[in-house]
């Protein structure tokens, strides 16, 4: 793992490029690392059950923000400084009177 302070070239910079190496910026600096392997990972049952909540609540959010009544209603509980799209998906994983 490399450390960058101040690099004018990677100021700013995020992300992988081309599943190689991984770009992190952090408050010390920059970061530059390896792409992770992650074939190996199993997950648990308990992840899996999270992640296809996860997707489930994806799912519905998308159909909320496509009509445009259901995203109104969302609209007038969503907090200050919020987005409807996270706050769909933060009660729907919440389980509170969603689908």
């Amino acid at each position: 793992m490399a450390k960058a302070n101040q690099n004018i070239i990677l100021a700013g910079l995020s992300g992988k490029l081309s599943n190689q190496l991984v770009i992190k910026q952090y408050r010390f600096g920059t970061v530059v690392s390896k792409y992770p392997d992650m074939s190996k990972r199993k997950n648990s049952p308990k992840q899996d059950e999270y992640f296809t909540k996860f997707d489930k609540a994806v799912e519905y959010a998308r159909s909320v923000l496509k009509d445009a009544a259901k995203k109104a209603e969302y609209q007038s509980q969503v907090p200050q400084g919020r987005r409807v799209y996270n706050f769909i998906i933060a009660e729907f994983m919440k389980d509170r009177t969603l689908p």
